[in-house]
């Protein structure tokens, strides 16, 4: 004898013509995964801001039609990502508010500084929609920039004598602590701000010189 369906037949059609429920998947398909998508649904229906568990929720949230705008996201959205945490929403708010967009996930992965797998976890929700003309492609090749000389700063970033200076004094008050952080107390674009996801790490700056303890005059 087949097992009934987890909800009864006439609730599950009033719930398909309201839009709470996806129409019914093709004959064979009705498994566990279907339940869960179905179920996952009726949350969605219920509290459109649910935060998403795991990588499975994600895939279910697509299928269902929930997707995320990178270049338009609200922070609350973000924080719908399973493992998204608040320390990286900021930093991708302040990005946007630079007027820095990403173009695929390997920028995302790269201004977050996380794992690829956690942006493919992502992935299947994500949108990269692009405002406005994309900048130059430029080959990622990451420089410390709270480590690096003048040289290597003016030579691979092309930066000014000017800007050169300001970074070099800025670094010396504080380093940098990522991306969003060098715009905005260095006051520089948004394009080349751009450029440089992927070129440039935020690896603390070395300590300074340790000094030898001071010896007791001898009496």
């Amino acid at each position: 004898m087949a097992g009934r369906h987890w909800l009864d037949p006439l609730a599950r059609r009033f719930l398909v013509a309201t839009g709470q429920l996806p129409p019914p998947a093709p004959a064979g398909d009705g498994d566990t995964q279907g339940v869960e998508r179905e179920l996952l649904a009726l949350k969605l229906a219920q509290n459109p801001g649910l935060r998403l568990r795991t990588a499975q929720e994600v895939r279910d949230a697509a299928a269902l039609g929930w997707h995320l705008d990178v270049n338009r996201a609200s922070a609350a959205d973000w924080l719908r990502l399973p493992g998204c945490r608040p320390e990286q929403v900021d930093l991708l708010q302040r990005l946007r508010s630079g007027g820095v967009q990403l173009s695929g996930p390997d920028d995302l992965a790269q201004a977050l500084q996380i794992p690829p797998e956690q942006v493919r976890c992502w992935l299947p929700v994500l949108r990269f929609r692009w405002y406005g003309d994309p900048g130059p492609e430029v080959a990622p090749s990451p420089l410390a920039i709270n480590r690096a000389e003048e040289s290597q700063l003016r030579e691979r970033l092309g930066l000014s004598a000017e800007r050169c200076r300001r970074l070099l004094q800025e670094r010396a008050r504080e380093p940098f602590r990522d991306l969003a952080d060098l715009q905005q107390r260095l006051q520089l674009p948004a394009d080349l701000m751009e450029r440089w996801i992927g070129r440039v790490g935020f690896d603390p700056a070395p300590p300074g010189p340790v000094l030898p303890p001071a010896r007791r005059p001898s009496r």
